[in-house]
């Protein structure tokens, strides 16, 4: 796997320290511009159902379950190929997968990093 493999919010400002930047979410986030983004793809097939995040709805007390479903979802024909696309980024050097989600350690971006790695974070 991947040298380093970190998430954090895309509205932070990019690093050369971030090798390759990836949007893991759904949905474009809010009053970002994309020139500003500073992406090297936005990976939104490898992002949960919009069924599974209308019910996690960010909640903390959720997260643990989300996590369930969420990995179970990865295995899916619906999210195969863009699993295994990130799966061959993160056997590079560096990947940063970005959300904007407030709170990353409960995110999808959280998720799938522990996902790659094999280890919980």
């Amino acid at each position: 796997m991947a040298a380093q493999i970190t998430y954090r919010r895309v509205y932070e400002e990019s690093s050369p320290q971030d090798g390759q930047r990836v949007l893991v979410d759904r949905v474009w986030p809010r009053g970002l511009r994309k020139e500003d983004a500073h992406l090297d793809e936005w990976l939104r097939d490898v992002a949960p159902s919009t069924e599974l995040r209308r019910w996690y709805s960010h909640e903390p007390s959720r997260f643990t379950e989300f996590r369930r479903r969420y990995r179970a979802e990865l295995r899916d024909a619906a999210h195969h190929e863009a699993a295994g696309h990130l799966r061959d980024l993160a056997s590079h050097d560096r990947l940063t997968l970005l959300t904007a989600t407030k709170d990353v350690d409960h995110s999808q971006a959280a998720v799938l990093a522990e996902w790659l790695t094999g280890k919980k974070q």
